[in-house]
């Protein structure tokens, strides 16, 4: 029988680099039809600046799909805060998103991290996550890339 579960072995344990490629591939044979895209619509992106000795000043990890840039992280070193990197990384991945064919953009940022940062770049609040450690919220916000 197919679906006879009887036998069905459930596990915990920690992140599964096989099991998520096998997802990702599951998910991919439902969102690709369904959203009318293909893999080639998927990309990876990153945007770094390093200070004349060869250190990480900052980055910026994101990926872009159907349209669409999703920001995943961005940091400064913290003695090169206010120095405007932050604001030279994210409109450079902005950039290399329209030069991708996106038109909007996507972000979340707790609430002690920067979300002004990213509502002073245009980026509007969408939603928030509740319960993050220490009383903070997870504020979503999404930006037209015209």
């Amino acid at each position: 029988m197919a679906n006879d579960h009887t036998r069905a072995a459930l596990s915990v344990g920690h992140r599964d680099s096989v099991l998520n490629e096998r997802l990702s591939k599951g998910l991919d044979e439902v969102n690709f039809p369904a959203t009318g895209t293909t893999a080639a619509d998927q990309g990876a992106l990153s945007v770094k600046v390093v200070d004349s000795a060869g250190e990480l000043i900052g980055g910026l990890s994101a990926w872009t799909w159907g349209g669409l840039l999703g920001i995943e992280m961005l940091w400064i070193r913290e003695e090169s805060r206010g120095d405007g990197w932050g604001s030279k990384l994210l409109l450079a991945a902005e950039e290399e998103a329209r030069r991708r064919g996106c038109d909007r953009a996507c972000v979340s940022s707790f609430t002690f991290q920067a979300p002004a940062f990213y509502q002073r770049h245009g980026y509007v609040e969408t939603g928030r996550t509740l319960g993050i450690p220490g009383g903070a919220e997870d504020v979503h916000m999404y930006k037209k890339l015209a």
